[in-house]
């Protein structure tokens, strides 16, 4: 069986260098890192989990958005943060994978026995990678939740709830209109999870409290969001409430209101659902 000193030298390269390769500790240039690939796969080579100077690790499918979900690297980074933190506290290590290596980087990290566990985000409604997850050796947990999980357990806020609990505020606050700024349009087409869940949420609750509502997708920019905010006007002149389901979104929106004379709560009340901001951009009323 080939070892990973015979990749080495194969390669012509040190057996760290083989190590930071497969591990993704250390950036490799890519004329490099094509030859010990083309290496490993020549000999056949197989690593395992804490051989020779590879530690054990737990990679997460890293979902790195495309240039027009680009806005949503923060949230993104909170939660790859917190899996590396969580993961080095148990020594463990982090591989991070794009999700522009589909189901087939899944199958190669865990082929190779690269991997003890796996953290997958970035979950769709059907996502394609769970009929993958539940054939592999190794356990899987989603940051999401799709409509058929198959038993691999998920980890999510509930953002139907949220939905519907911000309409809930709003309607008990005495607003009968209410409009809801979407996430992109490219997440909705893409079936993310967490999008459609808050809009059936947001939908639900404006039923059973009787509102009059417009719900739209808004780019994540100055002109997508005032695109976004004249439709809802036009739908609903007088919108006394606006639910705000895009955190790029946001600051934008809230220059709009105030260079058109709206004030926020005493024109219009803005429920968001995003991560804690400054006193000054966080209001509803």
């Amino acid at each position: 069986m080939a070892t990973i000193a015979d990749v080495a030298q194969a390669a012509g390269v040190s057996t760290s260098t083989v190590s930071y390769v497969l591990s993704g500790r250390r950036p490799i240039s890519p004329a490099t890192r094509a030859r010990v690939e083309a290496s490993i796969a020549e000999l056949g080579y197989r690593p395992t989990p804490g051989h020779g100077r590879w530690p054990a690790g737990i990679p997460t499918c890293w979902p790195w958005p495309p240039a027009a979900q680009r806005h949503q690297r923060p949230v993104i980074m909170q939660f790859v943060t917190s899996v590396v933190t969580a993961a080095r506290s148990y020594d463990h290590d982090v591989l991070l994978l794009t999700n522009d290596e589909g189901t087939a980087g899944l199958e190669r990290v865990a082929g190779s026995a690269m991997v003890d566990a796996l953290i997958v985000m970035d979950i769709e409604s059907d996502d394609a990678r769970i009929p993958v997850l539940r054939r592999l050796r190794q356990p899987a947990v989603l940051i999401g939740l799709p409509n058929r999980p198959g038993g691999i357990s998920c980890v999510d806020l509930d953002f139907a709830a949220a939905g519907y609990t911000a309409v809930a505020h709003l309607a008990e606050h005495g607003h009968r209109s209410v409009g809801l700024i979407g996430p992109s349009p490219a997440v909705y087409q893409r079936g993310t999870s967490y999008a459609t869940r808050f809009l059936a949420g947001f939908t639900d609750a404006v039923g059973e409290f009787g509102l009059a509502s417009a719900s739209h997708p808004c780019e994540p920019t100055f002109d997508g969001a005032l695109v976004c905010l004249n439709r809802i006007d036009a739908e609903l002149p007088g919108v006394s409430a606006l639910v705000v389901h895009n955190e790029a979104a946001l600051s934008p929106l809230l220059g709009i209101l105030r260079s058109s004379g709206r004030r926020v709560p005493e024109d219009v009340s803005v429920v968001a659902i995003c991560p804690k901001t400054s006193p000054s951009d966080s209001r509803s009323g």
